[in-house]
């Protein structure tokens, strides 16, 4: 069997090719519907492979682990629509939407929980930015991508200094399952 991605040279590390393609066979079954097992987009978001010597160039995989997702999502919004109609799934995903504007109402500085000392955590300032853009989205329909979101970096801080990193992520994939709705 060929593989699906570049490994990397013996020099460097890459994701363990056996488990990235243990799980990517896995999703392939699942979508295919030969498996009775869901498998949603924050499984794929959150999906962990160990790095190893040799292994499968980590920008491919996660380049493709991004275009899964979004073929799930595309999926689900058309089972949903065939089922319940656009207006049902629009009005679903405004719902989706709001859930988030109790976090990006805050003010600049406390939208997040700082970390904790000496915890590494993300620059308030980056963070807030890109939930600015979000509300600029959302209320002006100023255009963002998922894609923009899934790749955006944020400066370091440390400890109460910057936002915990865990629910910074959390909150920026649930956005990001949103603009994938919409997309």
């Amino acid at each position: 069997m060929s593989s699906l991605f570049t490994e990397v040279s013996r020099t460097r590390n890459g994701y363990d090719p056996e488990e990235v393609d243990d799980f990517f066979e896995h999703a392939r079954e699942v979508y295919e519907g030969k498996a009775a097992e869901r498998l949603t987009s924050t499984d794929i978001q959150t999906s962990v492979f160990d790095l190893v010597r040799g292994g499968y160039d980590t920008h491919e995989v996660d380049a493709a682990l991004d275009r899964l997702e979004g073929a799930f999502i595309a999926r689900q919004r058309a089972q949903y629509v065939a089922a319940h109609g656009q207006q049902a799934w629009m009005t679903a995903l405004a719902e989706r939407a709001r859930t988030l504007y109790g976090r990006l109402g805050r003010p600049d500085g406390e939208k997040f929980a700082p970390a904790e000392r000496g915890k590494p955590a993300y620059d308030t300032d980056d963070v807030d930015d890109m939930c600015d853009r979000l509300v600029a989205y959302f209320d002006r329909q100023e255009p963002i991508t998922a894609a923009e979101v899934r790749a955006a970096t944020y400066g370091r801080a440390r400890g109460r200094d910057g936002y915990a990193e865990g629910p910074v992520d959390a909150f920026f994939a649930r956005a990001i399952e949103v603009l994938l709705g919409v997309e």
